[in-house]
């Protein structure tokens, strides 16, 4: 699994965490330096990271910094110097605590974005070719979600993994249609309250690994999880990743190269 995280300097880190029992971690390394400003980045989407085949990363994607939403788009080499930065899309988001993207293509491609704001309302954008936000819909009922991760993106639908406060785990299954209509189920009722941020990887060809990171106790536990079927979701814990994980802002480095293919976990 690939995991990002922006530091408290504005760096971009990569950070590998392999599935076994238990899980193993490599040392991380910064990908990105000084992405950003010091302190700055409060949430962030996943983030595409492609390369050359040989040395040169090439990143990008969306994050919340302050009020103001911003895309980030460069490249870097070993050095971890970039060419490239960030660019301001707009203010008003300052309420915001989720930030996700979703991207399938089947001779068309369907790119769209999602926020959740804190009074529990989601919102799903359609960005177009040229980047622009278009189409905004929104459902409400979700301000008990304290983390969410996607593992489905299909021609008609996404679906997102998410933890509540309460501890319990449900997916969140999003037709592409409109207007929007979420349909929710539990996977499980309670223990999963303890991690500030979830994250998903496709594995095999219908389930997910799952990554839980606790930022009380700067640990991360994984699972691998079965095709979500709701209650009769298949879950085995894999055990605590053996890194220490301590920035502020973790997400998901999705792969940004030709051999992408969207999740199927749902």
């Amino acid at each position: 699994m690939a995991v990002g995280s922006v530091t408290a300097g504005g760096d971009h880190r990569e950070q590998g965490v392999f599935a076994g029992t238990p899980p193993t971690a490599p040392a991380s390394r910064i990908l990105g330096k000084a992405v950003y400003p010091d302190g700055a980045v409060r949430i962030s989407s996943s983030i595409s990271r492609g390369d050359d085949g040989i040395s040169i990363a090439f990143v990008s994607g969306y994050s919340v910094l302050g009020d103001a939403l911003y895309f980030a788009q460069y490249s870097t080499g070993e050095d971890g110097v970039i060419d490239g930065g960030i660019k301001r899309i707009g203010g008003g988001w300052g309420t915001f605590v989720a930030l996700d993207e979703a991207t399938y293509y089947d001779g068309t491609l369907r790119y769209n974005t999602y926020g959740l704001r804190n009074d529990g309302t989601l919102f799903r954008w359609t960005v177009d070719k040229s980047g622009v936000w278009r189409n905004k819909v929104s459902a409400p009922g979700f301000a008990a979600v304290k983390s969410m991760t996607l593992i489905s993106s299909t021609k008609t639908y996404d679906t997102f993994l998410a933890n509540t406060r309460g501890g319990a785990l449900y997916t969140i299954h999003i037709p592409a249609g409109a207007p929007m209509k979420p349909i929710v189920k539990q996977v499980r009722s309670s223990t999963w309250q303890g991690f500030e941020t979830l994250i998903a990887q496709q594995c095999g060809q219908y389930g997910s690994v799952l990554l839980g990171i606790d930022r009380d106790t700067h640990a991360a536990y994984m699972y691998v999880v079965g095709h979500a079927t709701g209650a009769t979701t298949v879950i085995q814990s894999l055990g605590k990743a053996p890194a220490t994980f301590t920035d502020p802002v973790y997400f998901h480095f999705t792969d940004g190269n030709a051999t992408f293919k969207p999740p199927f976990g749902e």
